[in-house]
């Protein structure tokens, strides 16, 4: 009962993180926002609701969390917008995810965990899937639309590795979202000649920061303690996967067998590293 229950929240963390970049893809998209104003609005919002929730608890806001991490968020999420200006869909899920699978199964190799020979197999099995998907369609991008999807990537490896050791991941989630706020105000700032309001992209920010991320993270947060560095960075290539599906439902792309295929990839590597025991010795 234990297991299923924790397979069902990793399931709606994934399908969190995979709104985020529905959400931002629509918002810098289709609307007037610029990226510093989805960061801060993004990251306000977040905290705002994550403070609501650890208040309701009789706990405060800032008694979790540490300032490291909240670098970390801040880097990940106006890394994330930046680089979603210039780049497609397919090419910033591949370098972002990309980034996450290096830093935490470095970390974890580092740590020393280890993977049999049939878990090795299904974490190149969902490579191969993400490759089949996302290179097809990707354009390549602009090298510094790379390198900010690259440091996102790394900051968010770095983020989940470090909420590893949270015991209180709701409160830990708020006190990181309410450090990062005064970061996101500075960017705002920097980029404010530039900047444009737009309720519409304003709405689409707080969606992603209230929803997917502020409780998405919590959520994610509360998973990590109870799985190795290597299966919860192998779990977080299901995302892009969910994202393409998501981009079907609510921006009418199409799925393709290739893309039926590619997820089946992904979805059957996955289930391999979390399922297959280490062989023994």
């Amino acid at each position: 009962m234990v297991l299923i229950k924790l397979v069902l929240l990793a399931a709606l963390a994934m399908t969190a993180f995979a709104a985020n970049s529905l959400l931002c893809r629509m918002a810098l998209v289709d609307t007037d926002i610029d990226p510093a104003s989805f960061t801060f609005w993004r990251l306000t919002s977040g905290a705002l609701m994550l403070t609501f929730l650890v208040v309701m608890r009789n706990q405060k806001p800032l008694q979790e969390g540490n300032m490291a991490s909240a670098i970390a968020l801040f880097v990940y999420a106006a890394g994330f917008s930046f680089a979603y200006i210039s780049m497609t869909t397919g090419a910033g899920a591949l370098l972002l995810f990309g980034a996450v699978q290096v830093t935490m199964i470095s970390w974890g190799l580092f740590k020393g965990e280890r993977m049999s020979t049939l878990q090795w197999g299904g974490f190149l099995l969902a490579l191969v899937g993400l490759i089949l998907l996302l290179l097809p369609n990707a354009a390549v991008p602009q090298l510094s639309s790379a390198l900010m999807m690259l440091a996102a990537g790394i900051a968010w490896g770095v983020y989940s590795l470090k909420g590893k050791g949270a015991k209180f991941p709701i409160e830990a989630t708020a006190g990181n979202f309410i450090r990062s706020t005064p970061l996101a105000l500075v960017l705002l700032v920097i980029f404010w000649p530039g900047g444009e309001f737009h309720a519409e992209g304003m709405a689409y920010a707080v969606a992603s920061g209230a929803i997917a991320s502020a409780l998405g993270y919590a959520l994610w947060y509360s998973i990590l303690v109870h799985i190795a560095a290597i299966k919860a960075a192998t779990l977080q290539l299901s995302v892009p996967v969910l994202a393409v599906f998501a981009g079907w439902l609510f921006l009418d792309e199409t799925v393709t067998l290739r893309i039926i295929l590619s997820s089946l990839a992904v979805i059957g590597g996955v289930a391999m590293v979390i399922w297959v025991k280490k062989a023994a010795g």
